[in-house]
């Protein structure tokens, strides 16, 4: 490996990975905020606040299970090992590549796949620039069936829970006092989930080990102590006749509303634990090459640095250019009330948990779109804007094409410049 180049590609690594973070921000981090939003639950300026604290501890704190999968479960790294300059220069050609298309995606407001920008990039290359069977198609395989999975998932439990919301609460005679009576219990249930996932995987790179039985523990006071937050808030909120004229559950969703910031907290933290890795799992395959001279280890501690870099690039994306997916997700789709938001949240949030506890790079935005066409279902199919629903369907299937497709050139460039 040509160390004369070391500075100037660990920079380059920085710069780019940096970008791709930002375009996840841009685009990604409107799923977790986009149903809050859209159902007046939070106005932008406290989403846009709100994201930064959670997606930085998600991306911090557990961002290190599905980093290792997007390092080196795509491509088979020691097909390399004589030339590890190349996978250094197509690493970076998949950042760049994944960066643009979000950025010109997130302009156009458009809700596209970080996994798939990134995992067609890192494809494209290596089929071009290592050949065919330096790809772990298997791999890619699970991650192609992730993408239809998780949807689904993320639809049953959105609908489930939708469906539970209207038995014990919007069908009921006494709406309110049952949503005062139901609603810190399902805010139990999102403390619980997103404690579980930290401990049992998130903050095992910092050092901690707990068995099974410990997290449970855990977890359960931890969902404790945030429904006694929760109960406090909700406890609060005061019956307005006047509000019930126009929309019947008005003072209903006043009480989901609450649930609603805790929800869109968990989702920010679920998704900066997921999809950060898709910025800096590339970065630190890079990082690891170049302060190794040129080895091209499985195993390699990921630099707090990079992470950090990850989780900044996340906040700043969203407060740049965040707000055009949030209008897409987050009322073009189908109309969205707290109640079905806080549905769709939860469902997406529990479904890139679970992806993110077992290491498959699920697409956020798969499982948040997934989520609200379930509550829409539950709704009924005309509650759809079935052209919006078309146009998502179809930015998502070019994406990997196009990922691919700009890698090979930015692959080429670099290769160029630096031999």
């Amino acid at each position: 490996m040509e160390m004369e180049y070391a500075t100037i590609l660990l920079l380059l690594a920085g710069v780019f990975g940096l970008f791709m973070a930002w375009g996840i921000g841009a685009n990604d981090v409107a799923n977790a905020m986009a149903t809050s939003v859209g159902s007046g639950a939070l106005t932008i300026k406290k989403a846009i606040i709100i994201a930064a604290i959670f997606e930085f501890a998600g991306a911090f704190l557990a961002g290190g299970q599905v980093t290792r999968t997007i390092r080196k479960g795509i491509i088979d790294a020691n097909l390399l090992a004589g030339t590890p300059e190349l996978l250094v220069f197509g690493m970076l050609a998949s950042l760049l590549a994944a960066g643009t298309w979000l950025l010109i995606a997130s302009h156009r407001g458009w809700p596209v796949s970080t996994t798939h920008s990134i995992v067609g990039a890192i494809v494209g290359f290596a089929m071009v620039g290592i050949g065919m069977d330096a790809v772990h198609w298997g791999k890619v395989q699970s991650i192609v069936a992730s993408w239809v999975v998780s949807p689904v998932i993320a639809g049953s439990l959105a609908f489930g829970l939708f469906m539970s919301v209207q038995k014990l609460v919007l069908g009921t005679d006494k709406p309110f006092e049952n949503a005062k009576r139901y609603v810190p219990g399902y805010i139990f249930l999102v403390g619980f989930i997103i404690s579980l996932v930290t401990l049992l995987k998130g903050l095992k790179h910092l050092g901690f080990h707990l068995t099974s039985f410990q997290a449970v523990i855990f977890s359960v006071l931890a969902g404790i102590v945030v429904m006694a937050i929760g109960t406090y808030f909700v406890r609060k909120v005061e019956i307005d006749p006047e509000a019930d004229r126009d929309f019947h559950f008005a003072n209903v969703e006043k009480v989901f509303a609450i649930l609603m910031v805790f929800t869109a907290c968990a989702m920010a933290f679920a998704h900066g634990s997921n999809d950060v890795a898709n910025a800096i799992g590339p970065v630190a395959a890079i990082v690891s090459i170049i302060n190794s001279g040129g080895e091209i280890s499985q195993q390699s501690p990921l630099p707090s640095w990079v992470l950090l870099l990850g989780a900044v690039g996340i906040v700043l994306g969203l407060a740049m250019l965040g707000r055009k997916v949030i209008a897409t997700v987050g009322k073009n789709i189908t109309e969205l009330t707290p109640s079905r938001g806080f549905c769709c949240e939860l469902a997406a949030a529990t479904t890139v948990v679970i992806a993110s506890a077992t290491g498959i790079p699920v697409s956020t935005t798969h499982t948040l779109v997934g989520a609200v066409l379930g509550v829409g279902i539950a709704r009924g199919i005309g509650a759809l804007d079935l052209a919006v629903v078309r146009n998502i369907f179809l930015s998502w299937i070019v994406t990997l094409p196009v990922g691919a497709f700009l890698s090979v050139v930015f692959f080429y460039v670099l290769k160029f410049i630096f031999s």
